[in-house]
């Protein structure tokens, strides 16, 4: 009896580590203008990153998102080693998860379903979202966050994130 109290005590524990904390989650902090906590800001940013690489990886043979989607790939890989340099070098404990999350998933799994203007249209949209997001993520976070480095990676980040929603409101519909 006292093992399946520990397996359900360890699960409570274990499970909080693996997820955002739910005032991100749910859109609180960023409806309040309040930074992530550092944790929250890692996983939210690998999870963006591995969207952007993923969805545009799959947009990469329509012409009309070639050029778009083979930048945001380059990007969003570049964004990913910043993040994992600055981890490895400010003793942040925190590893970026290396797949995407369920919400993100579910995204990836109706583009894949989808083919032309259909597709062209979903991935503008998610695109779009998906920018306005990252940058009320990385402002919050360069306004008030609590790693000087983080602060001052995501404060370097904010224009480009700012030229890729332009150039993502700009494709087709």
């Amino acid at each position: 009896m006292k093992k399946s109290y520990l397996l359900v005590a360890g699960l409570c524990f274990s499970i909080p580590a693996l997820a955002q904390s739910l005032p991100e989650k749910t859109g609180v902090n960023s409806m309040m203008g309040i930074a992530p906590k550092t944790d929250d800001f890692i996983r939210s940013v690998a999870w963006s990153d591995l969207f952007e690489i993923q969805s545009s990886q799959i947009a990469l043979p329509d012409p009309s998102l070639n050029t778009f989607a083979s930048k945001m790939i380059a990007d969003h890989q570049k964004t990913s080693s910043e993040l994992k340099q600055i981890l490895s070098t400010s003793n942040i404990a925190t590893t970026p998860p290396s797949s995407v999350d369920d919400t993100h998933q579910k995204k990836l799994d109706t583009l894949q379903g989808l083919h032309g203007d259909s597709f062209v249209s979903q991935y503008r949209k998610d695109q779009i979202s998906a920018h306005k997001d990252a940058l009320s993520l990385f402002r919050r976070y360069a306004k008030s966050g609590e790693n000087e480095a983080l602060k001052k990676w995501a404060g370097d980040t904010i224009p480009t994130l700012e030229e890729h929603l332009k150039m993502a409101e700009n494709l087709p519909k």
